[in-house]
């Protein structure tokens, strides 16, 4: 039980080893609330439907991915600009158009499980 916190050791324990196995698993919370927030960003199904578009169709623009998703220019911005500031999706500009693409390799690595 040497991984039990000190603030929970007085708890009632069943199985120490497992307890331990599973703290372990758990691992250090900033790593828990990196992943919570990658989820978080694919939770939102009009974010996940871009993200499948720019995994499968590699860089699109803003009027494309608004066209193959269905969503309005405004909210297909605003949901890009949520996912560059997460460093999940990169603009590159090609004269007057962007085109944004995955960048985040466990997110690319979780579209390809979808996919």
């Amino acid at each position: 039980m040497h991984l039990v916190p000190a603030e929970r050791a007085g708890r009632r324990i069943i199985d120490g080893n497992r307890v331990c196995q599973a703290i372990e698993a758990i691992g250090e919370p900033e790593a828990v609330r990196a992943w919570a927030d990658r989820f978080s960003l694919l939770a939102d199904p009009g974010r996940l439907a871009l993200l499948l578009a720019l995994h499968r169709a590699g860089p699109l623009a803003v009027s494309d991915l608004a066209v193959a998703t269905g969503m309005n220019d405004p909210a297909v911005s605003q949901a890009l600009r949520l996912l560059r500031t997460a460093e999940v999706v990169v603009g590159e500009k090609q004269g007057r158009i962007v085109r944004y693409r995955v960048t985040d390799s466990v997110v690319l690595e979780l579209l390809r499980q979808v996919t």
